[in-house]
């Protein structure tokens, strides 16, 4: 906890009538024994000209925080906020040096990150945030949660982080109320895409759609899709234990959404998740084909699995191919001797020189008049047929 105030030259020019406080994450996390996590701090007493005169940078429009200019870590000036207008962005907020720690620590939004520590050492905790943590209870700070979308999410994101944490049922029920109330909608895509991103790289993402599911904030979120089911969600949290990329886990989220194409704006992903999610679906569209194409017998299989491997595109997009397949072992689709083989065609198929046997036959095509595609193809089969594997097909 010491670590949290250090002797700081930068600080140590302003007024001594100033107080600092390490707030949030930093004095939970290491309340809980957690690695030390991004620090903020709490300025109380303090004006902007202090703030500048001491050579802190400021950021942001919508209320007085700033940057220090050697570790660049967050002060910013206590406040206390009012609501005026629906969505996260409806606040207005007052800064001066009139408002206490304890009324900037209760405007914030669950109790274990409304604890404060001094630079002598002394926890500040007016809302039960210690109780909270030992008792490992997610639990609003006040009514005024209700009235901030951003912190439902925040919320569904903390139960994906700590699995051992309950949510206390009036908190559920101020949620429910923010979706009752439209507040949800009222969140723009990219800060929705910011905390389901997160929430999907947690330990145990599936309390994360529960929580979304359960007070309706998915289907005031999701455009229309289906919620995830009971199986989407295992495998989402096994994708998690193996410390899959966030690709696989939005792609295994989506493949039982209920819609193909999927929506373009949908969470505003970027568009590598969104690749992999379409890609997982055509890939998967008759899954119960894939085991003669795993193990091809005759031609028109061999073709088969010539035309999956192209539709994944693995000779340009050898890395998105083995997210694929990563999403297709813990669907528990293919065997992982049969992922295997799949690896092995597809490293077969991106040697150097099946690159250059495909080249040639293409400029042989060019040359003659004859079709480049099919030029192309044609070597592509015999490439994968001189796999040892695939020799004896005719």
């Amino acid at each position: 906890m010491d670590a949290l105030h250090q002797a700081d030259p930068i600080r140590a020019k302003l007024p001594a009538s100033i107080e600092i406080f390490c707030v949030g994450g930093a004095v939970r996390d290491a309340l809980l024994g957690l690695p030390d996590s991004d620090r903020d701090y709490v300025v109380v007493g303090g004006t902007p000209e202090a703030m500048h005169s001491a050579g802190f940078t400021p950021v942001g429009q919508d209320f007085p925080v700033f940057l220090h200019p050697v570790t660049h870590e967050e002060y910013a000036l206590a406040r206390t906020e009012r609501k005026t207008a629906s969505g996260y962005r409806g606040f207005s907020f007052q800064a001066d040096p009139s408002v206490t720690l304890a009324q900037d620590l209760m405007r914030r939004d669950l109790t274990i990150n409304a604890i404060a520590l001094s630079r002598e050492g002394n926890l500040i905790d007016p809302c039960g945030g210690l109780h909270d943590l030992q008792a490992h209870c997610l639990r609003h700070v006040g009514a005024a949660f209700s009235e901030d979308p951003v912190r439902l999410l925040r919320l569904a994101r903390f139960a994906a982080r700590w699995p051992h944490f309950s949510i206390s049922e009036s908190t559920l029920a101020l949620c429910q109320e923010i979706v009752a109330q439209h507040e949800a909608q009222a969140l723009v895509p990219e800060r929705v895409w910011q905390e389901i991103a997160k929430g999907l790289m947690e330990s145990q993402p599936s309390r994360m759609l529960d929580v979304l599911v359960s007070t309706g904030a998915w289907m005031a979120l999701a455009e229309g899709l289906a919620a995830p089911t009971l199986a989407t969600q295992q495998q989402i949290d096994q994708a998690a234990k193996e410390s899959a990329a966030l690709e696989c886990r939005f792609g295994l989220l989506m493949l039982n959404a209920g819609q193909d194409p999927l929506p373009p704006g949908l969470f505003k992903a970027p568009r590598a998740c969104l690749e992999l999610a379409e890609l997982l679906q055509r890939q998967l569209m008759q899954p119960e084909h894939l085991g003669s194409i795993v193990s091809p017998k005759d031609s028109d299989a061999l073709a088969a699995l010539l035309e999956w491997l192209s539709r994944a595109d693995v000779q340009r997009r050898p890395e998105r191919f083995h997210q694929l397949l990563d999403c297709i072992r813990i669907m528990g689709v293919l065997s992982e001797q049969q992922i295997g083989r799949l690896k092995a065609y597809a490293k077969h198929l991106c040697q150097e020189t099946a690159h250059q046997q495909i080249a040639l036959a293409v400029r042989q095509a060019q040359q003659t008049g004859d079709s480049v595609t099919d030029a192309a193809r044609k070597a592509r089969l015999a490439v994968l047929r001189s796999h040892p594997d695939l020799r004896s097909i005719p």
